[in-house]
Protein backbone atom coordinates (compact mmCIF):
# COMPACT_ATOMS: atom_id res chain seq x y z
CA UNK A 1 0.00 0.00 0.00
CA UNK A 2 2.55 2.13 0.62
CA UNK A 3 4.46 2.28 -2.59
CA UNK A 4 1.40 2.98 -4.18
CA UNK A 5 0.85 5.84 -2.29
CA UNK A 6 4.59 7.15 -3.31
CA UNK A 7 3.81 5.86 -6.70
CA UNK A 8 0.24 7.92 -7.51
CA UNK A 9 1.22 11.23 -5.25
CA UNK A 10 4.81 11.78 -5.96
CA UNK A 11 4.42 11.24 -9.66
CA UNK A 12 2.67 14.01 -11.25
CA UNK A 13 -0.72 13.95 -13.04
CA UNK A 14 -2.67 12.67 -10.50
CA UNK A 15 -3.03 15.21 -8.39
CA UNK A 16 -5.27 13.48 -5.66
CA UNK A 17 -6.26 15.40 -2.77
CA UNK A 18 -4.63 13.16 -0.18
CA UNK A 19 -4.10 9.47 0.43
CA UNK A 20 -7.17 8.34 1.14
CA UNK A 21 -8.63 9.56 -2.09
CA UNK A 22 -5.46 7.81 -3.87
CA UNK A 23 -6.04 4.50 -1.84
CA UNK A 24 -10.30 4.65 -2.65
CA UNK A 25 -9.38 5.71 -6.58
CA UNK A 26 -6.67 2.34 -6.53
CA UNK A 27 -9.05 0.03 -4.89
CA UNK A 28 -11.97 1.56 -7.22
CA UNK A 29 -9.57 -0.41 -10.12
CA UNK A 30 -9.29 -3.38 -7.97
CA UNK A 31 -13.31 -3.85 -7.97
CA UNK A 32 -13.46 -3.02 -11.71
CA UNK A 33 -10.64 -5.64 -12.56
CA UNK A 34 -12.11 -8.32 -10.06
CA UNK A 35 -15.18 -7.38 -11.83
CA UNK A 36 -14.21 -8.44 -15.09
CA UNK A 37 -14.07 -5.01 -16.56
CA UNK A 38 -12.02 -4.92 -20.08
CA UNK A 39 -8.68 -3.41 -19.94
CA UNK A 40 -9.52 -0.35 -22.58
CA UNK A 41 -12.42 0.69 -20.44
CA UNK A 42 -10.41 0.72 -17.38
CA UNK A 43 -8.18 2.75 -19.59
CA UNK A 44 -10.46 5.30 -21.18
CA UNK A 45 -12.36 5.16 -17.17
CA UNK A 46 -8.57 6.62 -16.07
CA UNK A 47 -7.95 8.63 -18.97
CA UNK A 48 -11.38 10.34 -18.45
CA UNK A 49 -11.23 10.44 -14.85
CA UNK A 50 -7.55 12.20 -15.23
CA UNK A 51 -8.58 14.53 -18.31
CA UNK A 52 -5.43 12.86 -20.25
CA UNK A 53 -4.41 11.01 -23.32
CA UNK A 54 -1.63 9.45 -21.88
CA UNK A 55 -1.53 6.02 -22.58
CA UNK A 56 1.61 5.04 -19.88
CA UNK A 57 -0.55 7.66 -17.15
CA UNK A 58 -3.14 5.74 -17.31
CA UNK A 59 -1.59 2.09 -17.37
CA UNK A 60 0.75 3.32 -14.81
CA UNK A 61 -1.95 3.83 -12.57
CA UNK A 62 -4.08 0.75 -13.42
CA UNK A 63 -0.55 -1.51 -12.84
CA UNK A 64 0.12 0.63 -9.51
CA UNK A 65 -3.29 -0.35 -8.10
CA UNK A 66 -3.13 -3.92 -9.18
CA UNK A 67 0.23 -4.62 -8.19
CA UNK A 68 0.15 -2.89 -4.84
CA UNK A 69 -3.40 -3.17 -3.60
CA UNK A 70 -4.23 -6.40 -5.27
CA UNK A 71 -1.65 -8.41 -6.49
CA UNK A 72 -4.29 -11.72 -6.66
CA UNK A 73 -5.64 -9.40 -9.91
CA UNK A 74 -2.72 -9.68 -11.70
CA UNK A 75 -3.25 -12.32 -14.02
CA UNK A 76 -6.82 -11.32 -14.74
CA UNK A 77 -5.51 -7.47 -15.52
CA UNK A 78 -2.31 -9.44 -17.79
CA UNK A 79 -5.06 -11.31 -19.29
CA UNK A 80 -7.68 -8.43 -20.06
CA UNK A 81 -5.01 -6.21 -21.32
CA UNK A 82 -3.25 -9.02 -23.43
CA UNK A 83 -4.10 -8.04 -26.73
CA UNK A 84 -4.96 -3.74 -25.96
CA UNK A 85 -3.91 -1.27 -28.70
CA UNK A 86 -3.75 2.65 -28.08
CA UNK A 87 -6.27 4.19 -30.46
CA UNK A 88 -4.74 6.16 -32.95
CA UNK A 89 -3.71 9.37 -31.60
CA UNK A 90 -3.37 8.34 -27.90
Amino acid sequence: MVAYLVNVTVRPGYNFPNAQAALDYGYGVCDKVSGGRPFPDLMGNVKADFNTSDEYQASYLISQAVNELCPALIWQLHNSAAHYRPQPGS
